[in-house]
């Protein structure tokens, strides 16, 4: 090969060098798409679920205490059988029992057929054949005041402050007297009891 080929070979080497970065990045380019297109798409992420009203553990045969700051006893639980539900963070018992006392240490008791409870056990939703008893302690006895019971197919317990409402007939005694009515808001710290609806009283005369 002469001198002057070799001239004309080394002149076009560098202009065609002068064009070798672009198409280097021109390659890569199409490297890339081609990978993006045979790449598969990624999996649709489904939309979160919302959380069921399904029990997370159960209990048999329990009690469940709570008690104030000082460690007093202020109500207790029984029952047959209880779900907790996470979605709502309640507690539901069938064949409930409660004992519950208030600040002045009086002592209320209820049972019902199924009951419903928060996490803090502050109210209670209690169903089927409801009895709530205020026992006559000493105390009411010598200030004339007797045993009270409410009835009914459905109560709301409250425990601080305690108070007995509910929206379903309901059935009072306090003693040998008898009240039924519609509804029922009973505040225990004022010992008042507002009954509305057809309301039907049988009382005994004093003596």
């Amino acid at each position: 090969m002469t001198l002057r080929r070799l001239g004309h070979l080394s002149r076009h080497w560098d202009r065609v060098s002068i064009y070798l970065p672009v198409l280097i990045m021109g390659l890569l380019a199409l490297g890339s798409y081609w990978l993006l297109r045979a790449t598969p798409a990624p999996a649709d992420i489904p939309d979160e679920q919302p959380e069921r009203h399904e029990p997370d553990y159960f209990m048999r045969g329990f009690s469940v205490r709570s008690h104030d700051i000082n460690g007093d006893l202020r109500s207790e639980v029984f029952g047959s059988q209880a779900r907790h539900y996470p979605d709502t963070d309640t507690l539901e018992i069938d064949d409930a029992r409660i004992r519950s006392f208030n600040e002045r240490g009086q002592l209320t008791t209820a049972t019902a057929r199924r009951l419903s409870t928060d996490d803090q056990q502050s109210a209670y939703l209690l169903q089927g054949q409801v009895l709530v008893q205020r026992p006559a302690s000493a105390a009411d006895l010598a200030a004339g005041r007797a045993t009270m019971s409410f009835a009914g197919e459905q109560l709301k317990l409250y425990s601080e402050p305690q108070r007995i409402e509910s929206d379903l007939p309901v059935e009072l005694r306090r003693g040998s007297d008898r009240i039924t009515a519609n509804t029922l808001r009973y505040d225990d710290a004022k010992r008042v009891a507002d009954l509305q609806g057809r309301v039907h009283a049988v009382l005994q005369p004093r003596r």
